[in-house]
């Protein structure tokens, strides 16, 4: 994924194809007393008779990120963690896994696969 801050994911399990655009990234303990990052995006789908308005958190959890950051041997920076989130994210929108819900928590396992994906991307 080039550009995590606006991309199209989908189509979800109902055909719809979503418009996500990045909103913010934050160290949750500050938000919700969590030990991970937390990154919220806007959805926006066209429905018929209007659209369709979604906000939607990709949490992180702290130490899921370092483990996989020694892993793979790279820095946690701003940029990495978003794109992580937003590979989650669209992962959710098209398989419908968790999609009702607001806050999305990924999985050592899922994060080690969107780190494999980003790892890929730019042939590391």
């Amino acid at each position: 994924m080039e550009n995590f801050r606006e991309f199209e994911a989908g189509p979800d399990p109902f055909g719809r194809t979503w418009r996500v655009r990045f909103k913010w990234q934050q160290n949750a303990i500050s938000l919700r007393h969590s030990d991970s990052v937390d990154v919220k995006f806007a959805l926006s789908a066209a429905v018929e008779g209007g659209e369709e308005r979604e906000e939607k958190v990709v949490a992180l959890m702290n130490r899921d990120l370092l483990d996989e950051s020694v892993r793979v041997n790279r820095p946690i920076t701003d940029p990495w963690v978003s794109r992580l989130a937003a590979l989650h994210l669209k992962r959710a929108i098209e398989t419908g896994e968790d999609i009702e819900k607001s806050l999305l928590v990924v999985s050592p396992q899922l994060l080690s696969e969107h780190s494999h994906g980003i790892a890929k991307a730019v042939g590391r």
